[in-house]
């Protein structure tokens, strides 16, 4: 079996299980254990490790997941590419249920979670104008675009809190700004890849049209998980194949991303 992988996907609500014939593996990180053991196996000729972001069972509030603990867990075998998938709702009246966006953005309206492994020895500013990946991103938007996905190239992302739905008077904020999609998850996963250097790409499935696009509508969780669950097998075929057309050689400006910067402790 693997027990090295380059490319690990986090799987969001609903999205529990990935790779068929796989490893589990039990990783200690100093920010203690991930959400779940990782499941490291092949996907073509791609070495992957699975992680499932809530744990099985959906046991993690979107608060309460140890992110830091995640990202260096995966780090720390061989991962150097992200993909994350995740359910989020719609602040367009164009993206309906079933829409996929590829965010090229991220606002983030999260508050109290630890959001960064340098909180100690020594200041560290990353750079963080351009949140993820563009060659994930194009090869995500390419792949998703040939298997028949109504895909949205670009868009913001604005992460809530949680675990509680926006407020109709807070989504339609959002849009008012111009924002794209709604969701829990994708901070501080995001900040927190780049820190490591590693290349991350969102997978954003609309689920609904959260609570402010028209009046009367407001999202529950029982209807994201049942649409994310009528998608599942789809999305597992797409992040499937998303995985074998990620490049093999990164020559995006995430490995870069900690260059010239003096850090107070090794990275895995």
């Amino acid at each position: 079996m693997v027990t090295r992988a380059d490319i690990a996907v986090i799987g969001g609500s609903g999205f529990y299980s990935l790779l068929d014939e796989a490893e589990e593996l039990q990783v200690e990180t100093p920010y203690g254990p991930p959400s779940d053991v990782i499941t490291v196996g092949r996907i073509g000729s791609r070495t992957v490790a699975f992680l499932p972001r809530h744990g099985r069972g959906h046991r993690y509030p979107p608060h309460r997941i140890p992110y830091r603990a995640n990202l260096w867990a995966l780090r720390s075998l061989g991962v150097r590419q992200v993909l994350a998938p995740s359910a989020v709702g719609s602040l367009r009246q164009e993206y309906g249920p079933g829409a996929l966006v590829i965010p090229d953005q991220l606002v983030d309206r999260t508050s109290g979670r630890p959001q960064t492994y340098y909180d100690e020895g020594g200041a560290v500013h990353v750079t963080f104008a351009d949140p993820y990946c563009p060659a994930g991103r194009a090869a995500a938007v390419s792949v998703a675009r040939a298997e028949g996905w109504p895909t949205v190239d670009g868009g913001t992302l604005v992460v809530i809190e949680g675990p509680r739905f926006s407020t109709r008077a807070e989504s339609q904020w959002f849009a008012s700004n111009g924002w794209t999609i709604v969701g829990m998850t994708g901070h501080p996963e995001a900040v927190l890849a780049r820190e490591l250097a590693l290349c991350y790409t969102s997978l954003s499935l609309v689920t609904d049209h959260d609570a402010g696009v028209e009046v009367g509508e407001g999202v529950s969780q029982e209807e994201v998980f049942a649409f994310f669950a009528a998608n599942i097998e789809r999305m597992r075929s797409l992040v499937a194949k998303v995985v074998e057309a990620l490049p093999e050689e990164r020559t995006c400006p995430c490995g870069h991303a900690l260059d010239g910067i003096k850090l107070p402790f090794e990275l895995p």
